[in-house]
């Protein structure tokens, strides 16, 4: 594996690190500023030819090879930049399970940004077991109603559409019985609460109530009962630490803390840097496998278990270095205890690589 850059790849970063000399301090990269503001980000980057890299040309994009994805979250990273915003995951799902119309309609605004998307997944009592889902959406003449709950739903307040999954059929078992919609959010009987994260942040996540709200039939994405097919393609792509862009900015942490360190490092920041570095590699191994052509189904949660490890390690660190009264490093440590939970448990993908990896309990 040769992971140095093409005279192409090579040009692309010269280009983004001179647009980001001049970008990259004016976003802030935490807190509720942070998350206010990310639209502006996502539009600020797309509007420089630097958002929407892979993805097709019909719809916004540049079609060039996902290493150039990859080159823009190091660069970031480096700078000091807002990461970019994560939409690869609702792209995929749309754009492979959506109609050809749906994806015309909804692809380009999602991808430049004029359009602010979430995801009704989770709810109360249906996070991890997804399948236990309760929210429905029934048929009306051309129409759905929509009732339910949701929860931990990122950009809910902002959001103009929600890529929502809602039980259709009750009388066929229960990954059968769901299917996916393209649901606006801005109409009556759409009600969102802002949740409160442990480290003060209020704009991230929210909780959404949908009371007898409406969405077009023809915004269902793909036929009725398919929406868990979506849910798997979605959390397939969450699980990719090579789409995520987390690792250059784990070792970028790393490096900070440790010139903090006067003297012997502590032994939670050797082992960050052990991890992270892990990470970084198995990260560029994924990628040239993309490269050429492999793709990986339950093997994701392998790569998502790697990511939870390494995130929960350097939150560690940051807490043994900074302590509690650095807020960035304990917001850092306080924000990797998320990672066990956030994109299905750590607990869930040990089954999944129990069951269909290593073949355990057939």
């Amino acid at each position: 594996m040769d992971f140095r850059d093409s005279p192409d790849e090579a040009a692309f970063r010269e280009r983004l690190r001179a647009w980001l000399t001049d970008n990259a301090k004016k976003f802030p990269t935490s807190g509720d500023e942070y998350w206010a503001r990310q639209g502006e980000w996502h539009q600020a980057l797309y509007g420089a030819g630097f958002f929407g890299l892979s993805w097709p040309k019909e719809y916004g994009g540049q079609e060039l090879p996902p290493v150039y994805d990859v080159i823009l979250d190091e660069e970031l990273a480096i700078a000091g930049a807002p990461p970019r915003p994560s939409l690869g995951y609702l792209v995929t799902g749309l754009g492979h399970h959506g109609s050809k119309e749906l994806a015309a309609r909804f692809l380009p605004g999602m991808i430049n940004g004029t359009e602010r998307w979430c995801q009704g997944f989770s709810e109360p009592g249906a996070g991890s077991d997804l399948a236990s889902l309760t929210t429905t959406a029934v048929r009306d003449g051309d129409e759905y109603v929509v009732n339910g709950h949701k929860i931990w739903t990122s950009y809910s307040d902002v959001a103009d559409w929600c890529l929502l999954l809602a039980r259709t059929d009750s009388t066929v078992p229960r990954h059968k019985g769901i299917s996916a919609f393209v649901v606006p959010m801005k109409q009556p009987g759409v009600e969102q609460r802002p949740l409160k994260m442990i480290s003060g942040v209020t704009k991230e996540f929210g909780q959404v109530l949908f009371d007898g709200a409406r969405v077009p039939a023809d915004q269902m994405v793909g036929a009725p009962g398919e929406g868990w097919k979506l849910a798997m393609t979605v959390v397939g792509h969450e699980r990719e630490p090579s789409t995520l862009g987390y690792a250059a900015r784990y070792g970028k942490l790393v490096r900070q803390l440790a010139s903090r360190v006067d003297g012997k490092a502590p032994e939670e920041l050797a082992w960050a840097a052990v991890q992270s570095e892990m990470l970084r590699l198995h990260v560029r191994r994924r990628l040239s496998e993309q490269l050429d052509g492999v793709t990986h189904g339950s093997e994701g949660s392998l790569d998502k278990l790697l990511m939870t490890w390494v995130d929960q390690s350097v939150g560690h660190a940051a807490l043994t270095v900074g302590g509690s009264r650095d807020e960035e490093m304990f917001g850092s440590y306080l924000y990797s205890r998320a990672q066990s939970v956030m994109g299905g448990t750590s607990q869930i993908q040990k089954n999944i690589i129990a069951s269909r990896i290593l073949g355990l309990g057939v």
